[in-house]
């Protein structure tokens, strides 16, 4: 496992959708919301630039939630 994401599994980027019915996307990150897109699958990959293209259309701006205490 790449070691930056190693260091960042209690931290998660958060893109809510600005639909209510639709999930919210989320991608393992660093405490200040960078996203390791080399330590991503080809699937994630897709998702995480998909959501960047669509902020303020599908998704809202993305919010860094912690999942550690």
């Amino acid at each position: 496992m790449n070691a930056n994401l190693t260091a960042s599994i209690c931290h998660q980027l958060k893109f809510a959708s600005l639909r209510g019915s639709e999930e919210a996307l989320t991608f393992p990150c660093s405490a200040k919301g960078e996203v390791d897109m080399d330590a991503l699958d080809h699937r994630d990959l897709y998702s995480y630039l998909y959501a960047r293209a669509v902020v303020g259309r599908s998704l809202a701006e993305p919010v860094v939630e912690t999942l550690c205490t």
